[in-house]
C-alpha cells in the first residue's frame, strides 16, 4: 500500500474502524471513511488526519440500514475516485430489542450483511479494475453459533438479539467465501476476520444509552480498538497475504471457521436470497 492507494472503510468514525483508518492513513494512502452521522464522521476524519499527518482523508455519508443511502454513497464514490484498492467492511451493529432497517429488514441482518452485500457489489467494477485489490470483511467468532433462518430471515417469530447477531456474522463468513470463489482470477482477494473482544460503542443504543454500563464494566478485560484493528490492518497491507483469498483470520493467522460456514450450497442459497432481497445482481 502506498500514497496512490485508495482505501474505503465502513463504520469508520469510532472503535476498530477509526483505529484502522489512523494506521492505514500513516501509509500515505487516500482514506475514504464511510459514516452514518455527518458531525461524528467529520470529527473523526479530522482526528484521523491529525493523528496520521495525512491530509487525504475524506468522509462520505453511508447509512448501511438504508438501501437508498448506500446507493447514493456508491454513486458519489464512483464519481470521485478512479480506483479502490482496499474495501474494509467493518461496520457492525448488535442491539437488544427488535429493530428494523428503513427497508423493513431485521436490523442486524440488514446492516451487517445486506448493507455490505449491496455496497460491495455496487463497487465491484471499480475494485476489479484497480486489481490487485483486497476486500476485507470484519465478522466475529459469534458466527460459530449462527444459523441462517431462511424460513424466517427477519426472525419475526423467534427473535433474540444473539440469534440475530450470530446469523448476521455467519452470513459475513458465507459471503466472504462465496465472493472469493466468484472473484477467482480477477486479482481481487476476499478474506474475513474475527477481531477479538473489543470494547467499542457497537452494543450501545445511542438513543437510550443501554449497554453503556456493561461496556464500562467489561472494558478492562477487552482489547483496545487498536489491538482489535491489527488483523484488518495486516490483511490490508501485508505482502504475506497478497495472494491469499477465501480465508478466516484471527490474530493475523488463517484459522478454521465453523463447519457450516464451508457449506457451499448454503453460501449459494444465501447469495441468491441476498440478490432477491436487495435487487442487486452479481455482474
Amino acid at each position: 500500500m502506498d500514497k496512490n492507494s485508495v482505501v474505503v472503510i465502513t463504520g469508520a468514525n469510532s472503535g476498530i474502524g477509526k483505529a484502522t483508518c489512523v494506521e492505514l492513513a500513516k501509509t500515505g494512502a487516500t482514506i475514504v471513511m464511510l459514516c452514518r452521522n455527518l458531525s461524528r464522521g467529520n470529527d473523526a476524519a479530522k482526528e484521523v488526519s491529525s493523528l496520521s499527518g495525512n491530509n487525504s482523508i475524506y468522509m462520505h455519508l453511508c447509512d448501511l440500514s438504508s438501501f437508498s443511502s448506500i446507493d447514493n454513497c456508491c454513486n458519489e464514490l464512483k464519481n470521485k475516485y478512479k480506483r479502490i484498492n482496499v474495501l474494509i467492511n467493518n461496520a457492525g451493529v448488535i442491539l437488544p430489542g427488535y429493530h428494523k432497517t428503513s427497508d423493513g429488514f431485521e436490523l442486524q441482518f440488514g446492516v451487517n450483511h445486506l448493507g455490505h452485500f449491496i455496497l460491495t457489489n455496487r463497487l465491484l467494477d471499480l475494485i476489479i479494475s484497480s486489481a490487485p485489490s483486497r476486500i476485507i470483511n470484519v465478522t466475529s467468532g459469534a458466527h460459530k453459533s449462527g444459523k441462517i433462518y431462511f424460513d424466517d430471515i427477519n426472525l419475526k417469530n423467534n427473535y433474540s438479539f444473539w440469534r440475530a447477531y450470530s446469523q448476521s456474522k455467519l452470513a459475513n463468513v458465507l459471503f466472504t467465501y462465496e465472493l472469493a470463489e466468484r472473484l477467482k482470477n480477477t486479482g481481487v482477494t476476499v478474506n474475513c476476520l474475527h477481531p477479538g473482544a473489543v470494547a467499542t460503542n457497537m452494543g450501545i443504543n445511542r438513543e437510550t444509552g443501554f449497554g453503556t454500563l456493561i461496556t464500562k464494566i467489561l472494558k478492562p478485560f477487552f482489547q483496545t480498538s487498536e489491538e482489535g484493528a491489527s488483523t484488518s490492518i495486516y490483511l490490508a497491507t501485508s505482502n504475506d497475504v497478497k495472494d491469499v483469498t477465501g480465508k478466516y483470520f484471527y490474530r493475523k493467522k488463517a484459522i478454521k471457521s465453523s463447519k457450516s460456514s464451508y457449506d457451499k450450497s448454503l453460501a449459494r442459497k444465501l447469495w441468491d436470497l441476498s440478490e432477491k432481497l436487495t435487487h442487486i445482481l452479481f455482474f
